[in-house]
């Protein structure tokens, strides 16, 4: 019996499924970072200190913003203690070492940052890191 010796096809490479790939990743990447930024760009004027870092974030961070008057916004939306402290405990579910970042107003009472903290803790999030600015040049 004579087989047929079949040659085998050269690979091609397909471009145009690459392209959509990179600019679905490039959209990804650049709607991420615009929602990330949103978080930091909310009115609080966060206390000022000689040893403030640069705001980095950690991967996965959760912004707490604490107004002056005492209300907390987290993703932009107004929250009372207890939906904070249903999201914290979804939060502290899914993930165990959830970082939190505490952006807390100059002008807010004492009492408001205390009541998210314990909020936190109560629902399981230990890694919360408080949010600085270094002062400004005066001139």
């Amino acid at each position: 019996m004579k087989f047929q010796k079949k040659g085998l096809e050269p690979a091609t490479f397909q471009m145009a499924p690459m392209i959509d790939i990179v600019f679905q990743l490039l959209i990804f990447f650049i709607v991420t970072g615009q929602l990330s930024k949103s978080e930091t760009e909310l009115d609080v004027s966060v206390p000022t200190t000689a040893e403030g870092a640069d705001p980095q974030r950690v991967q996965g961070e959760k912004i707490i913003n604490v107004l002056a008057d005492g209300r907390v916004i987290v993703d932009k939306t107004p929250l009372s203690q207890e939906e904070l402290f249903v999201m914290m405990q979804k939060l502290s579910e899914l993930y165990k070492n959830q970082p939190i970042r505490l952006r807390a107003d100059a002008k807010t009472e004492y009492q408001h940052v205390i009541n998210v903290i314990s909020t936190c803790t109560k629902a399981g999030i230990w890694n919360i890191s408080f949010a600085t600015q270094r002062p400004q040049p005066s001139e």
